[in-house]
């Protein structure tokens, strides 16, 4: 193996974005897939990583083993489904392979673990790997700074109809984002509800507004509504691969760190 060789174990290899994984992977020569794992109950097993995706074959076949997937890997991504990661973060220890972790959804349990499993092993945790939401979150950050509480925030957020999860993990990213910016905290400030007589906005609230339906992959807007104008600043994604983009970019970034919990915002150096 070279040097600049980047051998990538995807788990969870068989959902939208594994088959986004793969095509990011093909778009830079010194990456390959070395291992795939999916669901014990998933019918791609024993098969190649492509069958649930098409294209060529890649000689990789998938297990529902992860200690099996990592075998010979430099870095794991993991965009499997919440309940899976728990067991590939173990699997990830064990193996002391870095790991970038896109899965959303995560309980406080789940990212606890990955918190103690981060002394061990380094590892990027993003709710999103987009280049351009982190740009966003550092934007609305900067923006949360400079108006002061006159200014209303409101995020709203629009996913496919098959999400399971809401608000988004990216909608509380920029969430967190935007009270870091004011110095308060989103428990205690963010709004989350809304039905009947909610009575007047309360000031300095931080508001969220969620859209399921369709194929949407993903649209998000931070909008600081003040008296006679308003800032609006948007991201809206048309094809899951640069999702996958930025996970590979962070794959890249994680080899040879020293063990801690990043974020893609330590990846682009915005922090």
């Amino acid at each position: 193996m070279s040097a600049t060789e980047l051998p990538i174990a995807i788990l969870g290899v068989t959902g939208r974005m594994g088959g986004a994984l793969l095509r990011a992977l093909d778009e830079i020569p010194f990456a390959r897939l070395i291992g795939a794992s999916a669901s014990a109950t998933s019918r791609w097993l024993n098969q190649d990583a492509s069958a649930a995706h098409g294209g060529a074959s890649r000689g990789v076949t998938v297990t529902s083993d992860a200690a099996i997937a990592l075998r010979g890997a430099r870095v794991a991504i993991d965009f499997a489904l919440p309940d899976a990661t728990p067991a590939n973060l173990r699997a990830c220890v064990e193996a002391q392979c870095p790991m970038v972790i896109g899965t959303t959804g995560l309980s406080d349990d789940v990212r606890s673990q990955i918190a103690a499993a981060a002394k061990q092993i380094p590892v990027v945790l993003s709710a999103n790997m987009s280049v351009g939401v982190n740009l966003l979150m550092k934007l609305s950050e900067l923006a949360a700074k400079a108006l002061d509480t006159r200014y209303d925030i409101e995020i709203f957020e629009a996913h496919h109809r098959n999400k399971k999860d809401a608000p988004s993990g990216t909608a509380l990213a920029l969430g967190e984002s935007v009270a870091a910016g004011r110095g308060v905290s989103l428990k205690e400030v963010g709004v989350f509800e809304r039905h009947g007589d909610t009575g007047a906005r309360k000031l300095g609230s931080i508001g969220f507004s969620v859209f399921r339906g369709g194929d949407v992959i993903g649209d998000h807007t931070v909008t600081f509504a003040g008296v006679g104008e308003r800032l609006e600043l948007s991201h809206r994604a048309s094809d899951r691969v640069m999702f996958a983009r930025g996970a590979i970019r962070a794959a890249q970034w994680i080899v040879g760190r020293p063990a801690g919990l990043y974020s893609m915002q330590d990846v682009l150096g915005l922090k």
